[in-house]
């Protein structure tokens, strides 16, 4: 009896042991935290994560091998307070923090844990003292100078509506901030190409059907959409109320053109994430935030449906679609 009881119990302490080691082999390994905007429960996995993740495994950095890494996603920029201060609790090596909301949040929820930013319009504005040194814990990428992008996007539009006189610009992120109003940026390049603005504000979900409705009554002729969270949570609603509007939509980044949008123009986001692996994998290793310089974008691309152009009646010239980088069938 005593034979089979020292055996039950040796066998209960090596079952006991084989679920300690490992939680405790994952408790000592670097943790990053990523904020993203969406849902899991989307069944889809965000292909710039993957490209983030593929990154880091070529930099020996590999999920569940020797690296942690935590998800958390908001479908509202208000969420992401919360879920960065949940990533600073789980004692985070850094945090990713995709889009000027959660890197707002991030900057606002820790002063210690490192931030690698991805797509922050204007670093000024969450702390950075200089691209070249940053200082603080908090570097990475942005998405470029905001009135190059703006100018060409505007211009593009031009281009493939010429008959283009007015334009609704649909704002999913707060216009204001304390270096001014983001829309006067907008203001001149417009003029130059004849056209008007409509800015249009978005606070809800509830609020891209009336934006879309104000746009028609102010006789715009295309939506220009400035995308947060709510924008890229909800592109299948906002490339539909396009179509059922008959507005041409375009945005910054692919994904609205793949719902169904016209076009989209700015950064790759898949090589912006591509390129932030690196920085956590400096950081990994050691380099202080505020030692890497912050980047900007060195590819931008040119996307746009031509399924939805025919279902619009638009005629896309020859000068857009041979600048396109992507066309979508």
């Amino acid at each position: 009896m005593r034979h089979s009881s020292a055996v039950i119990y040796a066998a209960a302490l090596l079952g006991l042991l084989a679920v300690v080691a490992p939680a405790n082999a994952q408790s000592k390994m670097p943790r990053v935290g990523v904020l993203l905007t969406g849902s899991p429960s989307s069944g889809v996995r965000s292909l710039e994560l993957d490209a983030f993740m593929k990154q880091l495994a070529e930099l020996g950095w590999v999920e569940g091998k020797n690296l942690v890494v935590d998800q958390r996603w908001a479908e509202r920029a208000d969420r992401f307070p919360e879920l960065a201060a949940e990533l600073v609790r789980t004692n985070a090596s850094v945090i990713l923090a995709p889009g000027p909301e959660a890197t707002r949040a991030a900057t606002a929820a820790t002063l210690t844990t490192p931030i690698v930013m991805i797509a922050s319009a204007d670093p000024r504005t969450v702390g950075v003292s200089s691209l070249a040194r940053p200082g603080g814990n908090l570097t990475g990428l942005t998405i470029g100078p905001v009135e190059v992008v703006f100018e060409k996007r505007l211009e593009l539009f031009k281009q493939a509506i010429p008959g283009l006189s007015r334009v609704a610009v649909l704002w999913d992120v707060d216009r204001t901030t304390n270096l001014g109003d983001r829309s006067a940026v907008l203001e001149k390049p417009a003029r130059a190409l004849g056209l008007r603005l409509q800015h249009v504000d978005v606070k809800s979900p509830r609020d891209f059907e009336p934006a879309f409705k104000a746009a028609k009554v102010g006789r715009a002729g295309a939506m220009l959409l400035v995308e947060g969270p709510r924008a890229v949570a909800n592109r299948d609603l906002i490339a539909e109320l396009g179509l059922r509007n008959r507005l041409p939509v375009m945005g910054h980044f692919r994904p609205i053109v793949q719902a169904g949008g016209l076009m989209s123009y700015g950064v790759d986001l898949n090589d912006l994430f591509r390129r932030a692996a690196g920085y956590v994998d400096k950081i990994l290793k050691g380099a202080k935030p505020a030692d890497l310089p912050v980047e900007q974008p060195t590819k931008f691309q040119l996307v746009v449906n031509l399924k939805t152009a025919k279902a619009l009646g638009v005629t896309l010239p020859p000068s857009v679609l041979s600048r396109a980088d992507e066309l979508i069938e």
